[in-house]
């Protein structure tokens, strides 16, 4: 184990923890960082820029949400490697005394996207007929209208504090230039095959003719001009903040970049229109809940995975897990049988619910969840998707090919001193990216989450609908009064690697870094979200530091078992844990996560 620096930083692989005030040393040797803590103010994301765009939001005044804004700003500079400005993002909003709100930013699908298009489409360059999936994973033709830059302005004029101009700082200050990071070097480098195809984008991500070299300075000029533009749109506009903040959406979303972002895509062969961006707008939903051993669990709704963990939570609720052992055999095949009946009912109704009547009175009753647990066999690993019987049935592709693109994602967490609470997970538009030629703004490509040829499917293809997304930040109450504060990347993961933190906190009582540190696994026995849908029975990947007579015992029940790398999991979750006057940080050490708390 490496030997902690006394100091506040702690580096190790692309993890960091940063904590202000007391000198920070290892008080649990298990953990490879020390837990972040911190009295005032506490901030999360997936890189040093994106927190101190918070940090220095907080310390001029700003709230959780003006400073979860900035944050989620500054990664659509400085982490296009997994998210840019023309993505997606729900957010979870806990203002204090007030209950938990959620904010849908996910841009609905261009009304041209129909499944005959996409049935009649020629392959990609970089496609093979013979396994390309009904939607490209990449290019054009998977981009969905952008839809968390009006999130995050939704987000400011209901709960924010600050103007758009005074959020945008720090991010308008990164468009100039910062150093490239080892991630974001290598995305561009590897992205080679599709920036080719796409001039606009070669020289967005190669402005001097290479691939950026990692600590080499990295700008984005046309990026800068883009919020230039929109931070005057806002200084010109008349009326008071939320007035000036409508005009900055109105900029976006029916002035100047919409139409150029529209004009692009007609012109380049992709289906985003002007009228698409018009009539877009972020929505304020209700929370989905749950309890689980008398904490209250908010999630967004079924328009995004974040119901699995609720099924799963009151399906697991039944069981004495600490009984069982932590990652032992039986809690492993408990846990995973768990998320195989959350994940069926997800691929069986899950999707936009203004187009389709979803069953989720049934789906979170604990009833419901007693029912399932009397489904789950402790002799035998499941091999089927056992969707809940009281829908009917519903034919899914059975392909086994590969998923050949990936969504990559980011998070943002923030508690302010009022005791305000933004968990984030901002999404989409990530490498290699088709920029939106002279704006700066890259096309997302979540379109490839709707199903082509499933048609009575809540998550089937139309236009306008919402495509099923695998975000899906968490937030915890205790009596009313939020104590965690989560997200992760990790697309179909993201549920599994949050339950498994949240049950170490809850029922192993581990403090909030030793749960992001501690071994996991993943099951891949569910249809993909993106790309080729594939369904792979059985499959679990299991991280090697859990024993190797954990495996054979998992392979004995019937469970397809990978052994994986020690830190390979591909969730990193950002965990805050509120205690009263003290706050306590997490960054997960597998990829790029870092906390700050003064």
């Amino acid at each position: 184990m490496m030997k902690l620096s006394k100091r506040v930083g702690v580096f190790a692989g692309l993890g960091l923890v940063l904590g202000c005030g007391a000198i920070l040393v290892a008080q649990n040797p298990a953990t490879m960082f020390p837990v972040v803590r911190g009295t005032k103010y506490m901030v999360g994301a997936g890189n040093s820029l994106e927190v101190a765009a918070g940090v220095q939001i907080l310390e001029k005044g700003g709230n959780a949400v003006d400073a979860g804004v900035a944050s989620v700003l500054a990664a659509s500079v400085t982490e296009m490697d997994h998210f840019g400005i023309g993505g997606e993002m729900p957010v979870l909003i806990k203002m204090k005394d007030k209950p938990v709100v959620v904010i849908s930013g996910v841009g609905p699908a261009p009304a041209l996207a129909t499944p005959e298009f996409f049935r009649n489409r020629k392959p990609e360059p970089w496609e093979e007929k013979a396994t390309m999936p009904p939607i490209p994973a990449n290019g054009i033709l998977a981009a969905t209208v952008p839809g968390v830059f009006d999130g995050l302005i939704v987000a400011l004029q209901k709960y924010g504090t600050m103007t758009f101009a005074q959020v945008a700082a720090p991010a308008l200050e990164y468009t100039r230039g910062f150093p490239t990071p080892e991630v974001l070097s290598s995305y561009i480098g590897t992205s080679k095959q599709y920036l080719e195809l796409w001039p606009v984008s070669m020289k967005f991500f190669q402005p001097n003719g290479h691939v950026p070299a990692p600590g080499e300075i990295f700008a984005t000029p046309s990026l800068m001009r883009t919020f230039q533009q929109l931070a005057l749109a806002e200084k010109k506009a008349k009326g008071n903040r939320i007035a000036k903040l409508e005009a900055v959406r109105n900029y976006f979303y029916r002035g100047p970049i919409a139409r150029q972002i529209a004009d692009f895509s007609e012109k380049n062969g992709g289906l985003i229109r002007y009228d698409d961006l018009a009539k877009f707008h972020a929505e304020v939903d209700t929370p989905r809940t749950t309890t689980y051993r008398g904490y209250e669990i908010q999630k967004p709704g079924f328009w995004s995975q974040g119901p699995v963990m609720l099924e799963a939570l009151n399906i697991l609720e039944g069981y004495d897990l600490k009984a069982m052992g932590h990652n032992s055999p039986k809690y492993l095949h408990t846990v995973l049988e768990a998320v195989k009946l959350a994940f069926a009912d997800r691929d069986r109704y899950y999707g936009d619910p203004k187009f389709s009547k979803i069953p989720e009175e049934t789906l979170l009753s604990k009833d419901y969840g007693k029912q399932r647990m009397g489904e789950i066999d402790q002799l035998k690993a499941s091999m089927e998707s056992r969707p809940g019987a009281f829908g009917g049935p519903l034919a899914m592709a059975q392909t086994t090919r590969p998923t050949e693109g990936v969504a990559d994602t980011t998070s943002v967490d923030v508690v302010d001193a009022q005791g305000n609470v933004f968990a984030a997970t901002p999404s989409g538009a990530w490498l290699p990216s088709v920029i939106a030629g002279d704006t700066g703004v890259p096309f997302g490509t979540r379109l490839q989450c709707l199903l082509v040829n499933t048609p009575a499917h809540a998550n089937s293809l139309v236009g306008g609908k919402r495509p099923r997304v695998t975000l899906s930040p968490t937030m915890v109450l205790k009596d009313g009064k939020p104590v965690l504060a989560m997200s992760t990347p990790g697309g179909d993961n993201q549920d599994q690697a949050m339950l498994q933190v949240l049950l170490n906190i809850i029922d192993f009582g581990m403090t909030p870094q030793a749960a992001v540190e501690a071994p996991r696994f993943q099951s891949e026995h569910f249809y993909a979200t993106f790309a080729n849908h594939e369904f792979i029975a059985g499959k679990v990947n299991i991280e090697n530091r859990i024993p190797q007579e954990t495996m054979d015992a998992m392979i004995k029940l019937g469970h397809k078992v990978t052994v994986s790398r020690p830190w390979s999991n591909g969730s990193a979750p950002v965990v805050i844990q509120l205690d009263g006057t003290t706050l306590h940080g997490a960054a997960d050490p597998r990829r790029g996560r870092y906390v700050f708390g003064r």
